[in-house]
């Protein structure tokens, strides 16, 4: 089984990253860019019961992956 992690910033929290991205593309002609949010995407295999899997992959993401004071983290787990 499959688990997708996505890690964003915090929507309160400053992007400077995203904010140079956004820069970069205006000054490439695509002026029509408002803004721009960067982040981290995981792929992890797993084995195991989907309930157990779901919940292990929820600790991994909160307790490793992301902080949890800037940041907010979405789990998709595919069987």
């Amino acid at each position: 089984m499959r688990a997708v992690v996505h890690v964003t910033l915090k929507k309160t929290v400053l992007d400077p990253q995203g904010r140079t991205i956004c820069s970069t593309l205006n000054g490439l002609g695509h002026g029509n860019i408002v803004d721009v949010r960067q982040g981290k995407y995981f792929e992890i295999e797993l084995d195991g019961d989907m309930d157990e899997v779901r919940e292990q992959i929820d600790k991994i993401a909160h307790d490793v992956l992301a902080n949890p004071v800037i940041e907010e983290y979405r789990v998709d787990v595919e069987d």
